[in-house]
């Protein structure tokens, strides 16, 4: 378990909206052996998730559509798109299974099936109905795994650190295939916005956002918070059933927030407390990601994770911006290491995209999305020099 080191570029709270410039990939600081090229230009484009023919699905949460993109000519930038579905209020985690594409919005959960090939679903099903868990608020990004034998879902902290215990927020839900037999799964999660199974395995994971304002407490302010800029870690959990990740009383390896300390069970909280696998910077907004399952980069990457991180809002400093890697040990299955693979910052600290979802491709590259830019990016080799680290 450790800390990876924070990249620190001084910059005010407020974030500008990234440059958007047509047609080129900004200057990017990509790590040697891998290369970024543009693969589509899509405005809001959120979440992602490949079918198994290699089209890409892409979440428009503010249009409410899922589109499909076809790489024609195999030079990996999409050419051909089409709206495979649309209508809903809101549409953000995707997961394919069984042929089938699932889809959660605010407070519901869909699949779809494209039965004649044209990249239009026209076979659709509800499976979890409006009113079966909570929807809207802040943090309601629905997040989605679908399993052979279940449906995982969660929803976040309708603010920053709100007591929801004994609501049904901040909690992962599970449930039959058919949308019965719903039983809590997980707790004290703040913004878990994608969940996979670990490759070989049935171990549930997923990222979430750290808290904000750690430091107010102390006396700090906005703009000099030296506390609030360290603490607390985004978080790399492994979920597991009964399991409770903290939120909102215990962050990080098991430090009480002070908002909470009078809490008579406090000390309970932090005994059962089950600490983050890998932690991230704080407020680097790690959002969603992929675990890799093809050698695409090097014989060493399978079972390892790519994570987007969409960058920091809460933070006197800009932090996060970027794609990393995160090492898995083939033997423990316990995270132990991270590089960075691609930085969004430019030197003097301006943002060039904030990154959201990453998802491994059928040939094994890498694409992530860019909701402020409107654009997909391709991860890929170089082919130059040695395997990439």
């Amino acid at each position: 378990m450790g800390l990876t080191p924070l990249l620190f570029v001084a910059a005010s709270l407020t974030q500008p909206a990234p440059a958007r410039q047509a047609g080129a990939v900004p200057a990017f600081d990509v790590r040697p052996g891998y290369r970024v090229s543009l693969a589509a230009e899509i405005d809001n484009a959120r979440f992602l998730e490949f079918g198994p023919d290699g089209t890409l699905y892409v979440s428009i949460p503010t249009s409410g559509e899922v589109l499909a993109l076809r790489d024609e000519d195999g030079d990996g930038a999409f050419e051909k798109r089409t709206t495979f579905i649309s209508g809903y209020p809101s549409v953000h985690g995707l997961c394919w299974h069984d042929d089938e594409l699932w889809f959660a919005q605010s407070g519901a959960i869909h699949k779809a099936r494209d039965a004649d090939g044209d990249g239009r679903a026209d076979q659709i099903e509800t499976v979890v109905p409006e009113g079966r868990v909570p929807s809207g608020g802040g943090h309601w990004w629905r997040s989605l795994l679908v399993t052979d034998d279940a449906i995982y879902t969660s929803i976040g902290d309708s603010g920053n650190i709100t007591d929801e215990a004994s609501t049904e927020r901040q909690k992962v839900f599970r449930f039959s295939r058919d949308g019965s037999g719903k039983a809590l799964f997980a707790s004290g999660v703040r913004n878990t916005e994608k969940l996979r199974l670990r490759p070989g395995t049935n171990e549930v994971w997923g990222v979430d956002h750290g808290s904000d304002w750690f430091g107010r407490e102390y006396g700090e302010r906005r703009g000099q918070q030296p506390i609030t800029d360290r603490l607390p870690a985004d978080e790399f959990n492994h979920y597991t059933q009964d399991g409770f990740y903290g939120h909102p009383f215990i962050v990080d390896v098991g430090v009480p927030r002070l908002e909470h300390r009078e809490r008579r069970d406090i000390i309970d909280l932090a005994a059962r407390h089950t600490p983050p696998a890998w932690r991230f910077g704080a407020h680097w907004a790690a959002n969603g990601w992929t675990f890799l399952e093809k050698d695409h980069f090097g014989a060493d990457h399978p079972g390892d994770a790519f994570v987007a991180l969409r960058g920091s809002w809460n933070s006197s400093i800009r932090v996060g911006y970027g794609v990393e890697r995160v090492l898995f040990d083939d033997h423990t299955g316990r995270p132990y290491g991270a590089v960075r693979i691609v930085t969004t910052l430019s030197p003097d600290g301006r943002v060039l995209a904030r990154p959201v979802d990453c998802a491994e491709a059928p040939d094994g590259s890498v694409v992530f999305s860019c909701d402020a830019t409107g654009r997909v990016y391709r991860i890929s080799r170089s082919g130059e020099g040695p395997t990439p680290p």
